[in-house]
């Protein structure tokens, strides 16, 4: 009731479209409303009014202006996107229900997602640097069609700096630093940009120290929790000619020593951590501008990504260390297309290919006497993962309905060598469609759209051997896809001084691949579990948005979003479905200075399945409820940018639903950046 009551009186402080769109808004003045914001979430530049699906964007600025330390702690602030953290190197984005193999993250366009991602929560998206975000859109309950696999509770793309040419030749840049009160954070960033009419160059470094986090009230410092950081990028831009340009860019990241806080706490663990946590990317993209109706334009990106990931543990009283390495190399290549039949017809076609190779190892090294033992790991060694697709996407604008259609087959084959059944090959296939209308109105809009979507079943299902969560899984070959059938109907008004949107949805899922446990079989203390297409389940709900624009100096703003979700299978909720949750802010901006103040909020989750019960993450009887307040206030001297934030005033106790360790209490944190052109 508390969390109800906070919520209203935020709407009627000042409802508000999501944090993003605030950064994109130019007001002229009081009776104007927020100017188009141009997206590509569904693989063509389009205005996000007039959008037939549900599309959020979160801009560069308001990442700068909020401090997020962290690209998934940023997605909090994005309706109907719930932020799970099993510990604090990690953070896995929950779009309209569904998180890790169900959701799919890009970079640039690039799939983050490889053969190796788990279901439910992981870590991957926390290898992105915020520091290196342009903006972020996120596409929901849509995405198989544009993008591919993956896609079924929605899209979370990441779009990186991309620096303009200039008329001159110039350099341009920025050094700065975070600190975090009790030693949280020491944070460097440093960045310098070469732009000239022909060619851009950006180059950064950021190097992080995060140590331990201290938790609201009673929790204290939460130890051990900290690790370190080290990012590197660039990104280069050379225009050949008029309509021709090519783009390179490389993406680093190291992390170092991450501790699974739950794990040491709550499972006799003496040493449970990622040792590294790296991720590099690499990529060419080629584009030109044709003078064709059929080949306006064409792109090819060629792209390169390596993850690694190794983990240690070590339990109480016993003398070995357990070491697990995984490392997927993954090569891509994508062609688009785009054609322009009509000045209201157009279409984006295309083509994508990736390639996964798999290596994975154990060891289990003895203290005492020295002595080492390899074995197999957590994914058979060698394995192999190919996905090809091809896709079709129609936009026609007919008076005031704005009309999407396409489709995409996806071919995939999966080539495992496991040790006990020697090599075994698998070749799922997936066709999926989807349907959007938007109508407008005036100045307002209203939508509908269909998506049928699909995750196919990658090395992680099929080939998993050994201890996972809280769980020992076995290999299972015999997996066809997850598959999913979105609708929704939605909203966005515009009047005056206030900003609306509302969007409600029913997603289907079928064929779904859930643990089944294997009936008296126990290994080293864990119950033992295989993966199999058993279940059915349904997710709806709904989220709104407000925003009211009194003056040119003040933004009030408010979301909320609510997801129901059931095993129809089991007849019992969801795992790991996020409560009701939101949040209000307000937010006044003169030249050089702001001041804001953000109230998050979410409301107790005790609908549970029986996973959730299990999971010793989750309290016993729910996660309890929460609201935590935070301000924030900047000003910029000369090329000084000066940023401060006082987080969890009231020192809550809280932590998200689903995570492996609590919030942080109240503490503060000061930002410094000088830029210099």
């Amino acid at each position: 009731m508390r969390y109800l009551q906070v919520l209203m009186a935020g709407f009627m402080m000042g409802p508000a479209l999501t944090f993003a769109q605030q950064a994109e808004v130019a007001i002229a003045d009081t009776t104007k409303v927020l100017p188009e914001v141009t997206i590509t979430a569904s693989r063509h530049k389009s205005d996000i009014a007039t959008s037939p699906y549900s599309v959020e964007v979160l801009s560069r600025q308001k990442i700068e202006e909020f401090l997020y330390r962290s690209t998934p702690e940023a997605l909090m602030a994005v309706p109907g996107v719930f932020v799970q953290k099993t510990n604090h190197g990690g953070g896995s984005a929950f779009v309209r229900g569904l998180t890790g193999n169900q959701t799919l993250t890009l970079i640039d366009g690039i799939r983050l997602n490889n053969s190796t991602f788990r279901y439910g929560p992981n870590q991957y998206l926390n290898t992105v640097d915020p520091f290196t975000i342009s903006r972020i859109e996120v596409l929901k309950g849509s995405g198989s069609v544009q993008y591919g696999s993956d896609a079924m509770g929605g899209v979370v793309h990441i779009i990186t700096q991309d620096p303009d040419y200039t008329s001159v030749s110039k350099f341009s840049g920025l050094a700065g630093g975070r600190y975090w009160s009790r030693d949280m954070e020491k944070t460097g960033r440093g960045q310098l940009v070469y732009s000239s009419p022909r060619l851009v160059a950006l180059g950064g470094l950021s190097v992080k120290d995060y140590g331990s986090l201290f938790g609201g009230d009673t929790t204290g410092k939460q130890s051990p929790s900290g690790y370190g950081e080290l990012d590197a990028d660039m990104k280069l831009k050379w225009k050949l000619k008029e309509g021709m340009e090519l783009i390179a860019a490389q993406q680093f990241v190291k992390q170092n020593n991450v501790p699974v806080f739950h794990k040491v706490k709550l499972e006799n663990f003496a040493l449970n951590e990622m040792q590294i946590q790296q991720r590099a990317l690499s990529y060419l993209k080629f584009s030109i501008a044709g003078k064709n109706p059929f080949l306006q334009s064409i792109s090819i990106t060629p792209s390169f990504q390596q993850t690694a990931e190794v983990r240690r543990s070590q339990k109480n009283g016993n003398p070995s260390i357990r070491r697990e390495e995984d490392g997927v190399s993954t090569v891509g290549a994508l062609l688009d297309i785009t054609s322009k039949f009509s000045q209201d017809w157009t279409s984006s076609s295309g083509l994508e290919y990736y390639y996964d190779d798999i290596s994975s190892s154990k060891s289990d090294l003895n203290t005492s006497s020295g002595a080492s033992v390899q074995s197999r790991g957590l994914y058979p060694d060698h394995s192999t993962y190919s996905n090809l697709s091809v896709f079709n996407i129609h936009q026609l604008r007919l008076k005031r309905f704005n009309l999407e259609a396409g489709l995409r087959y996806n071919w995939f084959e999966a080539t495992i060598k496991d040790e006990t059944l020697g090599t075994v090959k698998l070749s799922p296939a997936a066709l999926v469609v989807n349907l959007g209308g938007n109508y407008k109105i005036a100045s307002h809009n209203l939508h509908a759209s269909f998506s049928s979507g699909y995750r196919a079943p990658n090395i992680d299902d099929m080939g998993t051997l050994g201890i996972v969560d809280f769980r020992y899984e076995i290999p299972s070959y015999s997996l066809k896809p997850e598959r999913n059938y979105n609708m929704e109907l939605g909203c966005r008004l515009k009047f005056n001084q206030w900003n609306a949107s509302m969007t409600v949805f029913n997603n289907q899922l079928t064929d779904l691949i859930a643990r089944t446990k294997v009936e008296n079989e126990v290994i080293s203390g864990y119950n033992v579990y295989k993966k199999e297409n058993i279940e059915k389940a349904v997710i709806r709900g709904a989220d709104l948005r407000l925003q009211w624009l009194p003056s040119k100096h003040w933004d009030l703003t408010a979301f909320t979003a609510y997801t129901f979700g059931k095993n129809l299978s089991k007849s019992e909720p969801l795992r790991r479905i996020p409560p009701l949750y939101g949040n209000t802010a307000i937010k006044y901006k003169l030249k050089k200075f702001y001041a804001a103040a953000d109230l998050s909020i979410a409301a107790r989750q005790s609908r549970l399945a029986q996973g959730d019960i299990d999971d010793n993450r989750i309290p016993a009887g729910g996660t309890p409820a929460w609201e935590v307040l935070n301000v924030f206030a900047g000003y910029q001297y000369n090329k000084l940018q000066i940023r401060l934030s006082a987080q969890n005033l009231f020192n809550e106790d809280y932590r998200t639903h689903g995570s492996g360790i609590n919030g942080v209490g109240r503490s503060g944190l000061l930002s410094c950046t000088y830029n210099f052109n």
